[in-house]
């Protein structure tokens, strides 16, 4: 894309911007005036930064399939972090073995701004941020990192429900289901009553907007200023669908820990309203709470359509991200 013709914040999309929006340096970047173009040529274009990235990727310890890269922030300027450093970014680049590859970026950071913007979630700080070519890169800040350099204690859902593949084989992120997650917050987390409705919300807006790597990898337990742990924001929010032909959830048992389905999931296939109060009252949300915290994602919520034009995907996969938005919420309005 030509980036001499920007609009949109590529952070937060708001309308009327040509670079990061103040509101999107303040979060994103702690306020410094940083480029939303990277000082580094595409590793495929340069043998060099090629070299330099694929040094970087060896001390990264981040799990996941996409490539993750470690960067800092020095003074305005991002850049790779060195042997020894700290670094406080994550940048995923365009992907590899994936339909539509080039949206990928553009896939995640969409989800992850309609997340927060529109439903309220926590969720990681994140922006598109382009190589010299103007292609896109997804660039998040890292939450489990203190000021200092030092790290903030994390377990990710996995650890807390001592699954590794040694003991659960291959698919050990796998093999679970939401209800079994939930109890999980129940387990290790004091203030769960609170933190088991973001946990809800979560696992609904990860239906409604078709992110099937939803995985137990991708939930997280995060250490709080005052020393217990509360969910972490929300990260790696995509809409699977766009790329591969995926189920409803990552879980391999779905939402219920044993085999019900609502009479209207059994003849769709799909879960549905009652479906989603059963998981609820299951976990532990109370009755009195579950329609409140659905309603959000029952409703038509025309800023999703707004976010979904001003994005950077192109627009045959705007459509289609509109169209399986439309599809899962009428699944979801279903009794």
């Amino acid at each position: 894309m030509n980036l001499d013709e920007l609009i949109y914040c590529p952070g937060t999309l708001a309308e009327g911007f040509s670079t990061y929006s103040p509101s999107c340096l303040r979060n994103l970047f702690n306020g410094k005036k940083v480029n939303h173009v990277l000082p580094y040529e595409q590793p495929q274009q340069s043998e060099e930064v090629a070299e330099q990235f694929i040094e970087n990727r060896k001390r990264i310890s981040i799990s996941g399939v996409q490539e993750k890269l470690s960067f800092l922030l020095e003074k305005n300027a991002l850049r790779l972090t060195k042997e020894g450093e700290q670094g406080t970014y994550i940048l995923k680049p365009i992907p590899k073995d994936l339909k539509k590859v080039d949206q990928v970026p553009a896939n995640e950071h969409l989800t992850m701004q309609i997340a927060k913007q529109v439903y309220g979630l926590n969720t990681a700080e994140n922006a598109i941020i382009f190589f010299k070519d103007s292609s896109p890169a997804y660039i998040t800040k890292r939450f489990d990192v203190k000021d200092n350099g030092n790290k903030w204690g994390k377990e990710d859902f996995a650890t807390l429900a001592e699954k590794t593949k040694d003991n659960a084989g291959a698919n050990f992120k796998y093999e679970y289901s939401y209800e079994e997650a939930g109890l999980l917050i129940q387990k290790f987390v004091p203030a769960w009553r609170i933190e088991i409705e973001k946990y809800f919300s979560l696992v609904i807006f990860n239906f409604l907007f078709s992110n099937g790597d939803a995985h137990l990898k991708n939930f997280s337990l995060l250490e709080s200023p005052s020393g217990d742990y509360l969910l972490s924001p929300a990260y790696d929010l995509v809409n699977t669908r766009l790329h591969v032909d995926d189920t409803d959830f990552a879980l391999d048992k779905g939402l219920f820990a044993d085999d019900y389905r609502s009479q209207q999931y059994k003849k769709s296939g799909h879960p549905s309203q009652s479906d989603f109060t059963e998981f609820a009252l299951r976990i532990g949300v109370a009755e009195s709470r579950v329609q409140k915290l659905l309603n959000p994602f029952l409703e038509k919520q025309p800023f999703v359509e707004t976010l979904i034009s001003r994005s950077f995907l192109t627009e045959g996969n705007k459509k289609g991200y509109l169209l399986m938005y439309n599809t899962k919420r009428n699944h979801l309005i279903a009794q």
